[in-house]
């Protein structure tokens, strides 16, 4: 089988972009019991709404309730259920096992996903989990090929597995930190977490405070906790070969963008696995989203340097222009998101297949005026644009433009 391009979506506008640019299925979360605080996430009427569309383009929802419940949290559990079922949701992505048997009894027809954050890194593990009632363990990104390969061998072939691909990557054992919460009493295995792992580090003496000492020598500071970001579009082949079957994309945080455009790239990876090389522009697309230095984790092994000490920037060579709304061939309607100008040259993402290029040669606003900048977030303008667009298709611009 064609393994699952598995998307994020921090809201209703990143679920309908993932669905539009190739996401199988969709991982998301309430606003209770998920793993990530920072986005809007899903009231009931917007899971149901989520399901909806899913399911009538063929795709699924995968509903994150993975975090470590206090004993205080358990009694809305079964309202969380419930309502997971009445949505229609396809599989609960569980790390606690006394959720996942209060699960397993509330809605006995919904899948369950072991999350990461169990830190499945063996086959003894996995085949429990499948015991237990698991249809799928998303393996800790700790792990290489050959111990994923390993685990497939030594496994039930009905027990599907999953592996992250793309995305920020966590300084500690499968996201398992107590870090931020030491430092900032916001506690990451509630979907709080602070990044403590970016922050810029110095030793100090405690007879001489305020007197800063670098860990190693650099004027920007030391980021010895600093992870890389992931990126394996080039070696998807390689993974499907070790047994992986569901291929994750981070970022339940990041915006409709970032959504589009790597759902798009490995969509378009994942269908051309068949070929003999991956088109140079599939590639492209992954430094095209703003993201900090790649690497691939752990999958060759651990000799990679999967640490970034030198600063804790990101990479960004292009701004989020804005969405298409509507698209005659001549002009397009456009929600502004960053400020670009008449006789700058945009790129559309095209779902499903790659970018085109156009020159913007004019720009209306609200008002019907013509603008020599589209430079008001939020505000809907109509641009010129030769070419019809699917409502939806994300626009982006280079950041060194700026002006007519």
């Amino acid at each position: 089988m064609t393994p699952e391009v598995l998307s994020p979506a921090g809201d209703l506008e990143c679920l309908k972009t993932a669905l539009l640019y190739g996401a199988d299925a969709v991982y998301l979360a309430r606003r209770e019991f998920g793993m990530r605080s920072a986005p809007k996430n899903f009231s009931y009427e917007e899971l149901c709404e989520a399901c909806s569309l899913a399911h009538s383009a063929g795709k699924k929802i995968y509903l994150a309730c993975n975090t470590l419940p206090r004993n205080r949290e358990l009694s809305g559990l079964k309202v969380f259920a419930d309502e997971a079922s009445s949505a229609g949701v396809d599989a609960f992505i569980v790390s606690d096992i006394g959720v996942m048997s209060l699960l397993k009894e509330y809605a006995p027809d919904i899948d369950i996903h072991i999350s990461t954050q169990a830190g499945v890194v063996n086959f003894a593990s996995a085949r429990e989990f499948y015991r237990m009632g698991a249809k799928r363990a998303v393996l800790a990104r700790e792990l290489s090929l050959d111990e994923i390969k390993q685990i497939r061998d030594n496994t039930p072939p009905e027990l599907e597995l999953e592996a992250f691909v793309h995305g920020a990557m966590c300084v500690s054992f499968s996201g398992r930190c107590l870090l931020s919460q030491y430092l900032t009493g916001r506690d990451a295995n509630r979907g709080e977490c602070a990044q403590p792992c970016r922050w810029s580090y110095a030793l100090m003496e405690m007879t001489r405070e305020g007197q800063y000492f670098p860990v190693e020598e650099s004027d920007g500071g030391t980021y010895i906790l600093n992870a890389k970001d992931m990126c394996m579009i080039e070696h998807l082949g390689e993974l499907a070969s070790a047994g992986i079957s569901s291929f994750k994309i981070e970022g339940r945080a990041k915006s409709p963008y970032y959504v589009a455009t790597v759902t798009n790239a490995y969509r378009a990876a994942v269908d051309s696995l068949a070929l003999k090389s991956l088109p140079e522009w599939i590639k492209d697309e992954t430094e095209k989203v703003s993201h900090r230095e790649y690497c691939t984790g752990f999958y060759f092994g651990s000799d990679e340097i999967m640490q970034n000490t030198k600063d804790g920037g990101y990479v960004r060579g292009y701004d989020f222009a804005g969405t298409v709304e509507g698209s005659d061939g001549e002009f397009a309607e456009i929600l502004q998101r960053s400020r670009f100008f008449r006789g700058d040259t945009l790129e559309a993402a095209i779902p499903r297949g790659r970018p085109v290029c156009f020159t913007v040669e004019r720009i209306i606003d609200k008002n019907g005026e013509e603008s020599e900048a589209a430079n008001r977030a939020a505000e809907h303008y109509r641009i010129s644009c030769p070419i019809r667009l699917e409502p939806g298709t994300v626009l982006r611009v280079k950041k060194h433009q700026g002006g007519i």
